[in-house]
């Protein structure tokens, strides 16, 4: 847009509102990701962790230094070179001096540095001191040795290093998360030995692979002393793609009968897991536990204590409910995103990681000797003038003392360099007078060495890797020790069922018609007693134990089950399925049953067909239940007969025209579900009717028992020698009973 106005001329650009969006938003991701969260892999810092350790080193904060108040650490980084808050500067800093947080801490700090259970408990930066520890000499000892890029801070009135030529591979030694835009970073310490060792290897071995590096490093090792029980192939497929998972479980031993946990997982809190197994405790979920304590000091940094009842479960089958519902044991992901040497992001693997450090390592080795060489060069040029100065002392004293322009002349007469002569010129008189031929010599022989041994490191690959090979030597015995995180093998950890933390007592169950359930402790119960609501009566009632479930199933074919020991107790009318159950409409709850896995029940619909299925088979988690015997549109489930003896039980079936069939159970089939087989011949021209012939009752008895049916006030007595005349094959058609007795209201089964 232009204005025509003849004095001024401004131009405004026009961008569509999503573009400039774009660009701004793309602006702000890569400043994040390069500047801000992301470390790199030359010195695995990210930029505020590098200017905290820079700007205390200009401090004189070295580790043989006194502490100084960590706000003014805070006040020159923000002043200096990271002009952002200071309080996720100091946050940034306190991680570096936590030794609970760093595997090497880089900063030592004296004051409130924060705890276990509460990392970010540290107090106020004008509080705490700190300095920089012995091992920030990795990071720091060859900064001025020409290997560092410097570049201009954010105001550009200073300078600070683009990276820090750390001598060791920090990065996987300490570690690091960060959360980027549209990335994250979650890396986990390392051992120092096992990675020197593994870099040595890969010096001398340039394709060695992922298997053999995995040689030297087991694994990440964690500050805490908790135990890596993640399996060796898993650890070995993070270290191949660059992402995975580690898991962490506590360290834990027995004494005198008690639990003594002496080691936690990385970054997890006592006080959490003692809160987490106390609302378990509360919830009655832990009847096994009878105390909680923590007895943590500074001898024993982490001592959590716990009392279990005496004889009651194995201490093992406890650790290990606790280890799945508690953070005893903690897992944590691994994604090695790192701004490579390249100076761009990406998920790396361990092998990857490893050569570009030493890619890194090798130049910043060149570039110190390359400096070095340059110096001891110069060096050597000076001395060389220092000697001819030596040799005509008294000439370079007159021309100094009587020429208007000393240097010229000085250049001119004795064939020295300009800046051989600016340096003599440069030197005090009485110091000038004093010079000494034998140490101009010495000195200068000595760095004749050093510049040859130098060319000749610089000019072979191979004295260049024994360089590097030499000093990770060196700097592994100064700085390194024995692993932390012992890698073990253990089982993975179960939590209770719900059964197994609960006291085991006799329950009777009581379901009424129109669908409340309640419990009764103990094995004998009057039903005569029981009180329903108005208009409710009984339906079922079972014994079971509170370790078992209790299975519903209703009129449609479909069970449920519910553990016994959460049914209300006796003293009210109970509480309705419905609550607990997703029943469709116009279903309705027909029968109860109970018992062990392998019992066996006979299921049955009033067409007279089922089969028997095992307790275990009706089992189902969920409240939607599911669908066990297969029915049709006006077929109805009957119910469920518990089986004794498979072998030497007899079923009774008798249908609504009071025909009677007694067959073996051992005819009937067993199935988890379907429809089942016939138990008793029914016509279909009579199954079709709306009120035709119908299964009317069935029950499941042993071979010598009496069956009295009912008819009204009548009643037929049949013994175990007179049933021959009703037995035949299941399926059959049956016999019809005498007349009078065809309209049976009942029966009763006798048993010897």
């Amino acid at each position: 847009m232009k204005n025509n106005s003849e004095t001024n001329l401004e131009v405004f650009e026009k961008m569509a509102f999503e573009k400039f969006v774009e660009k701004a938003y793309l602006n702000y991701s890569m400043y994040v990701i390069l500047d801000r969260a992301l470390p790199h892999i030359g010195d695995g810092l990210k930029p505020v962790q590098r200017r905290i350790i820079y700007a205390m080193s200009e401090l004189g904060l070295s580790f043989s230094a006194k502490y100084k108040k960590s706000a003014r650490t805070v006040g020159d980084v923000l002043g200096k070179f990271h002009p952002h808050g200071d309080a996720a500067c100091y946050e940034a800093m306190v991680l570096l001096a936590q030794p609970f947080s760093s595997r090497y801490p880089l900063l030592d700090g004296q004051g409130n540095w924060g705890a276990p259970d509460d990392p970010k408990s540290f107090a106020a930066m004008r509080y705490t001191e700190s300095k920089l520890t012995k091992y920030a000499e990795i990071l720091l000892l060859e900064i001025n040795l020409g290997a560092t890029k410097w570049v201009f801070n954010f105001d550009g009135t200073l300078k600070e290093p683009y990276l820090l030529p750390a001598r060791l591979p920090n990065l996987l030694l300490n570690g690091t998360t960060g959360i980027a835009v549209g990335m994250a970073t979650d890396i986990p310490p390392h051992n120092l030995n096992e990675v020197a060792k593994a870099c040595i290897y890969l010096i001398d071995n340039p394709n060695a692979d992922i298997d053999k590096i995995t040689k030297f490093i087991k694994g990440p090792d964690f500050p805490t002393n908790a135990e890596i029980i993640t399996p060796v192939s898993e650890i070995k497929n993070f270290y191949k793609t660059g992402h995975g998972k580690i898991k962490l479980r506590a360290k834990f031993h027995v004494y005198s009968g008690d639990i003594i946990v002496t080691a936690l997982p990385y970054r997890a809190s006592g006080e959490k897991i003692l809160d987490q197994i106390a609302s378990q405790i509360k919830a009655k979920k832990l009847p096994m536990v009878v105390d909680i304590r923590d007895e943590s000091d500074h001898e024993d940094p982490t001592r959590l204590v716990i009392v279990p009842k005496k004889r009651i479960i194995s201490l093992t089958s406890l650790m290990n409910h606790l280890f799945a519902t508690t953070d005893l044991e903690l897992s944590y992901r691994v994604n090695m995103n790192v701004l490579g040497i390249n100076g761009k992001p990406q998920v790396k693997n361990l092998l990857t990681i490893l050569s570009e450090w030493l890619l890194f390592r090798t130049k910043t080795v060149k570039k110190r000797l390359e400096y070095r060489l340059e110096k001891v060069n110069d060096r050597i040029h000076i001395l060389k003038g220092f000697i001819i100065v030596f040799l005509n002392i008294d000439k370079i004293i007159k021309i100094i003392r009587k020429s208007n322009k000393p240097g010229q002349e000085l250049v001119k007469k004795f064939n020295l360099t300009k800046i051989q002569a600016e340096t003599i010129l440069e030197i005090k008189l009485r110091q000038l007078a004093k010079l000494e031929e034998g140490k101009i010599t010495a000195e200068k022989d000595k760095l004749y060495k050093e510049q040859q041994n130098l060319e000749k490191i610089l000019a072979s690959d191979k004295l260049l890797k024994n360089l590097i090979k030499k000093e990770i030597k060196f700097d592994a015995k100064k700085y390194g020790d024995k692993r932390c995180s012992p890698i073990k093998q253990r089982k993975k950890a179960e939590a209770f069922s719900e059964t197994q933390v609960i006291q085991v007592e006799p329950l009777i169950i009581i379901l009424s018609k129109n669908g409340w359930v309640r419990s009764f402790k103990g094995n004998e119960i009057d039903l005569k007693k029981i009180k329903f609501k108005s208009g409710d009566s009984l339906l079922s009632c079972a014994k079971t134990m509170s370790n078992q479930q209790t299975v519903f199933v209703d009129s449609r074919g479909r069970s449920y089950s519910i553990f016994s020991h959460t049914f209300p107790s006796a003293r009210g009318f109970g509480e309705p399925l419905t609550g607990r159950l997703i029943i469709k409409p116009n279903v309705f709850i027909k029968t109860m049953v109970t018992g062990n896995h392998n019992d066996l029940f006979l299921l049955f619909s009033d067409i007279g067909y089922g089969f028997i299925t095992q307790f275990a088979h009706l089992l189902i988690k969920n409240r939607n239940g599911k669908t066990v015997l297969n029915l049709c549109d006006n077929i109805n489930f009957m119910g469920a007969e518990p089986i004794k003896n498979s072998k030497t039980d007899i079923i009774t079936a008798i249908t609504t025209l009071g025909r009677l069939l007694i067959f073996p159970v051992k005819q009937m089939p067993i199935l988890e579900k379907g429809r089942g087989n016939k138990i008793i011949g029914i016509p279909n021209s009579q199954v079709q009717l709306q009120h035709g012939e119908r299964l009317k009752i069935l029950k499941v008895l042993s071979f010598d028992s009496t069956i009295i049916i009912y008819s009204g006030k009548h009643f037929l007595k049949i013994k175990p020698e007179d049933q021959k005349n009703y037995k035949s094959k299941r399926g059959y058609r049956g016999k019809k009973l005498p007349k009078g007795y065809q309209n049976v209201t009942n029966i009763k089964i006798i048993s010897p």
